[in-house]
């Protein structure tokens, strides 16, 4: 009976996903939860493959059948984007679902935004998203199947100061997203979007160094009284990959209900 149960939870076996920044934080959590569910994974960073290594094995270390395929590229360039789908399709035969999970985090005042730091934050965020469902729809419409999810933030929705480039960006996440979903919803493609908020990951700590109190002052008003985590992103994740979903075209706050107020 165990084993069946087992067997059960396996709803995305047989499919591959491709996460992107899946070397650790966020990226690792979805890869790990999705892999979890069955699923090949295709393991993505820009430069450190220390991180994807790491990454393969806590995947391995959860079911060593899973197969698991590690590309760096840096997928702000179109060209490296579709040499990495071309390189999972001819692997694994298709690409069922594709999670993009990359993006810059830059403070500055609107007049101190140059153009290349406009630039950097649009192709790393936004233009990146465009790149992975550019590269994979043709497959997955051939096909008659796919999930495509993109990882955006709560500056693209609750606007926060001097991060107009990063707030935009976000943003123009969930609005391809929805344009994704309306356009290939009819061959059974869904687009969805998940905005986390406070999240408990290595880069918060790396990146801010009063992130413990900060997020200590946050916490006391959000209704759980807890940080995400990467695992609560990857659950979203396997909520929005579940094949028998009805769910498109829709944004998912992940925020323990921090912005009920």
């Amino acid at each position: 009976m165990a084993q069946a149960n087992a067997n059960a939870d396996k709803i995305l076996a047989g499919q591959t996903a491709i996460v992107t920044g899946s070397g650790q934080n966020l990226g690792r959590g979805i890869a790990l939860a999705l892999a979890g569910a069955g699923a090949n994974i295709v393991l993505n960073g820009r430069a450190n493959m220390a991180d994807l290594e790491e990454s393969a094995q806590a995947i391995l270390d959860l079911d060593p059948d899973t197969a698991v395929m590690t590309i760096l590229a840096d997928v702000s360039k179109h060209e490296q984007v579709e040499a990495m789908v071309a390189q999972a399709l001819a692997h694994f035969g298709g690409v069922d679902i594709a999670v993009s999970n990359v993006g810059l985090r830059r403070h500055q005042p609107l007049l101190d935004i140059s153009i290349a730091d406009w630039t950097s934050v649009m192709e790393t965020s936004l233009f990146s998203a465009f790149y992975l469902a550019r590269a994979v729809l043709p497959s997955m419409k051939a096909r008659g199947y796919g999930r495509i999810i993109h990882i955006s933030g709560r500056d693209g929705f609750f606007t926060e100061p001097n991060r107009a480039h990063n707030v935009t960006a976000k943003a123009g996440m969930h609005a391809l997203a929805k344009a994704i979903g309306l356009e290939f919803g009819p061959f059974g493609i869904t687009a969805n979007t998940i905005a986390p908020a406070l999240m408990e990951t290595r880069r918060n700590l790396e990146e801010y160094p009063d992130f413990e109190r900060i997020s200590r002052e946050r916490v006391a008003k959000i209704p759980l009284r807890r940080k995400g985590t990467p695992d609560d992103v990857g659950r979203a994740c396997l909520y929005l990959t579940d094949p028998d979903s009805y769910v498109n075209g829709q944004l998912l706050h992940l925020n323990g209900g921090e912005y009920l107020y």
